[in-house]
């Protein structure tokens, strides 16, 4: 960690930092939101109803047509079938986003399907420390699940490791460092963003947090975890090139936060930076992490994306999509703030639990050992 280009030593302290100075057009600190204004604030923070969802275990079964599908399960968590490999991203199962499931922000969307109902899984990324994006249920879950590599940020290692996942299955990785599959075509690299790290008042930036690419000979992906807007994604599309999805965050943001977050314009904007590809929005429609409207960010998105040419992908949760198929854009979302009497309710049901209308229960379509 300390021979890592990112890392300093210094009077203040040590740890990871940022390459760039911010740019001081991406925060208002004038507008830094109080404690206060998050335990009391109006509005609305979550949905009136639960959002329309899938449970993806009939479209798992069948390989994609094109190589690459994707599925959204919920804030920042993504299945990714790349050319007959799955790659699952900051797997959260967890009912809150805290050091205590006894308080802080509770999930107001379930996950579509239980954790012991993914498919084998041929790596688990996660971007950063932060708790949206590692939960220690989770991953000592997914450890007892599956034997399954962790490709993470340099000293993230150390969290999984204290939770149970041994040694030999965790890589951690500096940017533009990368993993390669040892029985397959697929590399998963760790790229620049601009962020932050900490899991309690006392380890702030003890680790470093990265974006990621996952990538195959036919195709390319790119996660976003966590970011401010930054100049270094023009470096990634230089040494990447274009990409087949591009997977950016664009819930939780606020004025003073243009940083470390980068909200729908400048995910756009960012998209731009990347050189263009498919715009599949994440880390949104699970927490209320943030001051604003929980749809505000997709209602942004839809009104600003035909300015940029921005091909969106926005799919139901637990919907399993091909990009190069491509997927009409509809509101589905709106429907969550519909009266209940107005709303057809069509989540299907969860692995091994039996549906309401008397139908036997849905049985595992793959081993779990």
């Amino acid at each position: 960690m300390r021979a890592s280009p990112r890392y300093r030593v210094t009077d203040q302290g040590e740890g990871f930092y940022n390459v760039h100075p911010v740019d001081p057009t991406l925060r208002d600190r004038t507008e830094r939101p109080s404690l206060s204004e998050f335990l009391c604030s109006e509005g609305r923070r979550t949905p009136g109803g639960p959002l329309p969802a899938h449970n993806p275990l009939d479209a798992w079964l069948k390989p994609s047509s094109s190589g690459l599908r994707t599925t959204w399960l919920g804030h920042s968590t993504v299945l990714i079938e790349i050319d007959g490999l799955r790659v699952l991203t900051d797997p959260v199962w967890a009912k809150r986003a805290s050091p205590s499931q006894l308080a802080g922000p509770k999930r107001f969307q379930p996950v579509p399907l239980a954790l012991k109902g993914l498919p084998p899984l041929d790596a688990v990324v996660i971007s950063h420390d932060h708790y949206d994006h590692l939960d220690i249920a989770t991953v000592r879950e997914l450890t007892a699940l599956q034997n399954v590599p962790f490709i993470t940020s340099l000293g993230v290692g150390a969290h999984l490791q204290a939770w149970g996942v041994p040694p030999e299955r965790i890589v951690e990785l500096d940017w533009w460092e990368h993993w390669q599959h040892p029985a397959a075509e697929l590399r998963i690299h760790a790229t620049p963003s601009q962020h932050f790290s900490g899991r309690s008042l006392t380890d702030r930036n003890a680790t470093l947090w990265s974006s990621l690419v996952i990538e195959t000979p036919r195709h390319r992906v790119f996660f976003s975890g966590d970011t401010g807007l930054t100049s270094e994604y023009a470096a990634i599309r230089e040494r990447f090139g274009r990409f087949d999805v591009v997977m950016l965050e664009v819930g939780a943001f606020h004025p003073s936060w243009g940083d470390i977050h980068l909200g729908p314009e400048n995910a756009l904007k960012a998209l731009d930076h990347l050189g263009g590809g498919t715009l599949l929005p994440v880390h949104w429609g699970t927490f209320s992490l943030a001051l604003h409207d929980w749809d505000q960010p997709v209602e942004t998105l839809l009104q600003l994306a035909p300015q940029h040419n921005a091909q969106l992908l926005m799919p139901r949760l637990g919907e399993a999509v091909e990009p190069a198929h491509g997927t009409p854009v509809t509101p589905w979302w709106r429907a969550a703030d519909e009266a209940p009497s107005k709303r057809r309710r069509t989540a299907a049901p969860k692995p091994h639990e039996a549906p309401k209308d008397g139908t036997a229960p849905q049985a595992m379509p793959w081993p779990l050992d």
